[in-house]
């Protein structure tokens, strides 16, 4: 039972809290061979090791669609799961030219080395000091709203509301979300909603639960982001789909 991969979430400090969802580790990544990643809203930075003592850090992109793990043999992995709103205030670039791919970092980025992957509450904590010293003076508060009702509704709010709510034209938001992320945000918004629905899925409850237009409807989105049915999320078959593993009802 040793190679069943386990998965530990840490909740951020609430310092950082908007522009950090969670810590997570994996260990027994490499027991899975067919695992499912599914978009899930946010954005990874993400510091793992091979069995031969490689190190690597990576930063990956939003994600519009599943797509299968990596073949490669991982022995530990760390991540910090950051929010939308740490591209632009603390990552500094965007991430557009990686949506639903990642890119290679430096071994040394932020100050990590191979060693910080020996315990993950010390991870945890070097990670939340690194970023609360990266934390911004101001910040746009258009933005930090827009991102507090987008979270809030799960999604389910209209480009019109928000624009009103925000005082920011809809145009200039699809034009942030395009040039920050690589998606529109009606996109980003069907991703979240997506994500809200896992939680009844895990339940069994394989009826929409939210703004759905029908069962139909349903179905095709939960396929479209996952490739899998609610029906086979449910079950989830050889537990393969990581994330479904590690969503938490809040």
């Amino acid at each position: 039972m040793n190679d069943i991969p386990q998965h530990k979430l840490v909740k951020p400090d609430p310092s950082i809290a908007d522009f950090v969802y969670c810590f997570s580790s994996i260990q027994n990544l490499s027991s899975i061979t067919e695992g499912v990643i599914i978009p899930n809203g946010k954005i990874d930075l993400s510091f793992y090791k091979t069995p031969d003592g490689q190190f690597h850090i990576s930063l990956l992109g939003l994600e519009t669609k599943p797509k299968i793990t990596p073949e490669q043999n991982i022995s530990t992995f760390f991540a910090i799961n950051f929010n939308p709103l740490a591209v632009e205030y603390i990552l500094h670039h965007s991430i557009a030219d990686i949506l639903n791919t990642g890119k290679a970092l430096p071994y040394n980025f932020w100050d990590f080395s191979i060693n910080d992957l020996n315990d993950f509450d010390s991870f945890c904590e070097k990670a939340t000091r690194k970023i609360q010293s990266l934390l911004p003076i101001e910040m746009d508060d258009r933005k930090h709203k827009l991102f507090e009702l987008i979270m809030a509704t799960n999604g389910e709010i209209s480009v019109k509301e928000l624009s009103e709510k925000v005082s920011w034209s809809a145009r200039q938001i699809n034009q942030y979300f395009n040039q920050q992320f690589g998606l529109s945000l009606k996109a980003y918004c069907s991703i979240l909603r997506f994500q809200a629905s896992l939680s009844h899925i895990k339940e069994g409850k394989l009826f929409p639960q939210l703004n759905y237009y029908d069962q139909s409807h349903f179905i095709k989105e939960i396929k479209k982001l996952s490739g899998a049915s609610p029906k086979e999320l449910f079950k989830n078959k050889d537990r393969r789909f990581l994330q479904f593993l590690m969503n938490d009802k809040k």
